[in-house]
């Protein structure tokens, strides 16, 4: 990956796109964030930083949107892939 600092990155719910951003707007760029981490904990391959969400997210939507159940979300960054996943209700409730 030439720069992880311009990746394009995009969350859709249903087919309706809610985020869309770029690693360029990070607050913190990576090499730092690996080395703060790394005063406090040893790093392993695969594992995940998670570094917060670009714009859009429901809850600042006008009015408020959540995930229901059923709903299909489709995520991703530019050169590394994307996902899926299906929103299942929480059977303790």
């Amino acid at each position: 990956m030439a720069d992880p600092h311009q990746l394009d990155m995009w969350l859709e719910v249903d087919g309706k796109r809610y985020q869309d951003g770029n690693t360029r707007t990070m607050v913190y760029q990576i090499p730092f964030l690996i080395s703060y981490l790394s005063r406090f904990m040893s790093l392993q391959p695969g594992d995940v930083i998670s570094t917060g969400t670009p714009p859009g997210v429901g809850m600042g939507q006008q009015p408020p949107v959540y995930l229901k159940p059923g709903q299909r979300m489709r995520l991703g960054i530019q050169g590394l892939g994307e996902q899926q996943q299906t929103v299942v209700a929480d059977q303790q409730r």
